[in-house]
């Protein structure tokens, strides 16, 4: 009976490192596979056999097992690419793919964007994030992140700011819209957006008038409005600018703003600075100093339709649509998951996990918090499987198997003696 226990023994050790060396092999199949995670056979000895003998009771080993295959979750290293969603968690956490309300976690970050404008990944399952709404404000909510396929409406301007010096030591002017350029002493310019998303240019004259006085005109080729005729300069907004004796702005007026640009009448308001007679400081905005005339800032609100251009995803998985019209919006932030037993979890195939009893519950969170790592855009992870390491396994797992094999040859040279004595 011995005999054939050692035969049983040896086939124990011909199996297990059989099944280990298909865990070497798939390991060294995907060293080149984003994100893979490398496995290690454990092996472990079956229950021995009692035996008594002259020194008394002792234990017969009966073979060894493979006892499980753990997975090693070890970062692997960062590479950089030139996909703009190639995305790559630096830290802990899985990405949360969904699709068909199958929830499953990845390290793998090679996503595309579908024709619905939803980043999937190369199964077509959803990213999942947290939701912002049309304003670029949170949600709270968790749902795929998509971006808007449709073109971003217009915005057309509602507030111009214009921030400028003007010299103090200017001469007195009279205005005539009809000569603007002679009868100013500084000007500048800039583009306004009707509704409909369309660019016109005003000009923004300015003329001293008196000690510490200025007038401002808003002016714009007839061309451009309703009504007007081409070619003629029209006065569609003014005021006045006032200065104490230190240069400071003391008040600022708009005594008109007319425009009409699609047959949609347009109010815009003009913002010089923080005027003391408003509660400023009169220095934050126009000021009126012995030095050139030149333009601090300006700016205006409106925007001309806009499509998606681009995508950006910062360190904390906030995910941004770039558009033609210059304009950034959020649609969500890129959610991770962390498992208690990481163990535990189910492996689906193409690097997918599935949730189980073992691996608890996923305890879900936004980047860079609550010990979960940050997101690298333009970026993959690679497979963390040491080749050397997976190499000298192998060595090692062939001449075990080799010497359990010789243990059967043997076990069966001394059956066949024990035959040919009874013969």
């Amino acid at each position: 009976m011995s005999l054939l226990t050692a035969l049983h023994t040896g086939v124990s050790g011909l199996r297990s490192y059989g099944d280990s060396l298909q865990v070497i092999s798939d390991n060294i199949a995907n060293v080149n596979t984003p994100a893979f995670k490398a496995a290690r056979a454990e092996f472990a000895d079956l229950i021995s056999q009692t035996i008594n003998g002259s020194a008394g009771r002792s234990q017969l080993g009966r073979g060894v097992q493979l006892a499980g295959i753990t997975t090693s979750f070890e970062q692997g290293s960062l590479a950089n690419t030139d996909r703009l969603t190639d995305l790559a968690i630096n830290g802990n956490g899985f990405f949360l793919v969904q699709k068909d309300n199958q929830q499953l976690y990845t390290r793998n970050g090679q996503l595309t964007l579908n024709n619905q404008g939803q980043l999937v990944n190369s199964q077509g399952m959803n990213l999942i994030g947290y939701q912002y709404g049309p304003d670029g404000r949170a949600l709270g909510t968790l749902g795929p992140l998509q971006f808007a396929n449709s073109q971003l409406s217009p915005q057309m301007t509602g507030d111009v700011k214009v921030h400028a010096n003007l010299n103090s030591s200017s001469p007195v002017t009279t205005f005539d819209p009809t000569d603007a350029i002679g009868t100013s002493n500084f000007s500048t310019a800039l583009s306004v957006y009707d509704s409909l998303g369309n660019s016109h240019t005003m000009h923004i004259y300015f003329n001293k008038t008196g000690d510490n006085a200025w007038a401002w005109h808003g002016l714009m080729d007839g061309s451009e409005v309703m009504g007007g005729t081409p070619g003629e300069a029209m006065e569609l907004a003014g005021g006045t600018l006032t200065f104490t004796a230190n240069g400071a702005l003391q008040a600022a007026t708009t005594d008109q703003s007319s425009f009409n640009f699609t047959g949609n009448p347009q109010a815009i308001s003009f913002d010089f600075g923080s005027a003391i007679a408003d509660g400023g400081n009169g220095l934050t905005g126009s000021t009126q100093f012995a030095s050139p005339n030149f333009i601090n800032s300006q700016s205006q609100d409106g925007l001309p339709a806009g499509s998606l251009t681009s995508v950006a995803v910062d360190g904390k998985g906030i995910v941004s649509g770039v558009y033609s019209n210059g304009r950034t919006i959020p649609i969500g932030q890129i959610a991770l998951a962390n498992f208690p037993n990481l163990n535990g979890l189910y492996k689906t195939g193409s690097g997918l996990y599935q949730e189980t009893l073992g691996s608890g519950v996923p305890v879900i969170g936004q980047p860079d918090s609550g010990g979960l790592g940050t997101i690298s855009a333009y970026s993959l992870e690679l497979s963390n499987v040491d080749l050397a390491k997976e190499f000298v396994d192998m060595i090692s797992t062939q001449r075990a198997y080799q010497a359990n094999s010789r243990v059967i040859t043997v076990g069966d040279q001394l059956l066949s003696e024990l035959i040919n004595i009874v013969r």
